[in-house]
């Protein structure tokens, strides 16, 4: 009745986790329990994934347009990716444990982990993590393209070196508008309660067209959203205005009549660089 696919075998799967933590996985379509492994995902349906528990699958449970004689993968983790003697479970819940406690404390990394000792973790993740070159090249261009990435998204504090590190409330904290140089972020975002909108925004396979429809366009105006509120930090990012003192001994070194001059055209500096602006003021002034 049931025609099967090869077992998976690799985790790289989209339904891979490293730990075999139930609430990590939807419940089973048919009896709504936790999943745990190994279980089984219908290979022609979805997104999203239809999963059931063995017991489902083996009483032939339909639902919908899922049918019983719908090819299936059994989804498990319980299989060597770098090592004979490690899982790719122990895999994932070995990096998930080093993240947690930190690069040498293997102790603790053993005690998250369970089924390794702290000897058998350092040794592996040493060896195929560390020291290894496919691996370590992999990691080194990943850092990189992220670094790249995320270049234009930290708004960095040019007139110091060392940003000043004001307590929470404090006036210079205010003068610099909530920055938070060691986050390179603001406490408060623009239009800082945007993400709101988008709580209460679930896709599932029984929407209707039309309201698939509006949650995209939802997700769309939250996108625009987040655009307007890069381009007003790349503005206070490029002119330098993170430190407002700063900012107005700066202006202060103008006669009176530059200074006017310079309030009045002050809305014209998000459209020109930092640069160009006070060219283009100094131009005029003369």
């Amino acid at each position: 009745m049931y025609s099967s696919s090869a077992l998976l075998q690799s985790a790289q799967s989209s339904d891979f986790t490293g730990t075999n933590d139930p609430f990590d996985k939807p419940p089973c379509r048919g009896c709504s329990s936790y999943l745990m492994e190994p279980y089984i995902k219908c290979a022609e349906c979805g997104p999203p994934p239809f999963l059931m528990c063995l017991q489902c699958f083996a009483r032939g449970f339909e639902y919908k347009k899922h049918h019983s004689d719908h090819k299936y993968e059994i989804m498990t983790s319980d299989f060597p990716i770098l090592d004979s003697s490690w899982t790719a479970q122990e895999e994932m819940a070995l990096l998930e444990a080093v993240m947690d406690c930190g690069f040498g404390n293997w102790q603790d990394v053993a005690n998250q982990i369970r089924t390794k000792t702290k000897e058998e973790c350092e040794k592996h993740y040493m060896k195929h993590f560390i020291n290894n070159p496919l691996f370590s090249s992999t990691l080194l261009t990943l850092k990189q393209v992220e670094e790249a990435k995320s270049a234009d998204m930290a708004i960095t504090f040019h007139p110091s070196d060392d940003p000043p590190r004001p307590t929470f409330d404090s006036v210079l904290s205010r003068d610099m508008a909530g920055y938070m140089p060691a986050r390179a972020d603001f406490i408060e975002e623009f239009d800082n309660y945007a993400e709101w909108d988008l709580r209460d925004i679930d896709f599932v396979e029984d929407d209707s067209d039309l309201l698939h429809a509006l949650k995209i366009a939802v997700v769309e105006i939250y996108h625009s959203r987040l655009k307007e509120r890069q381009r007003r930090k790349k503005i206070i990012r490029d002119h330098g205005l993170i430190s407002l003192r700063k900012f107005q001994i700066l202006e202060r070194r103008y006669p009176k009549e530059v200074q006017d001059f310079y309030e009045i055209l002050r809305r014209f500096a998000r459209i020109l660089g930092s640069a160009e602006h006070d060219k283009f003021i100094e131009s005029h002034a003369l």
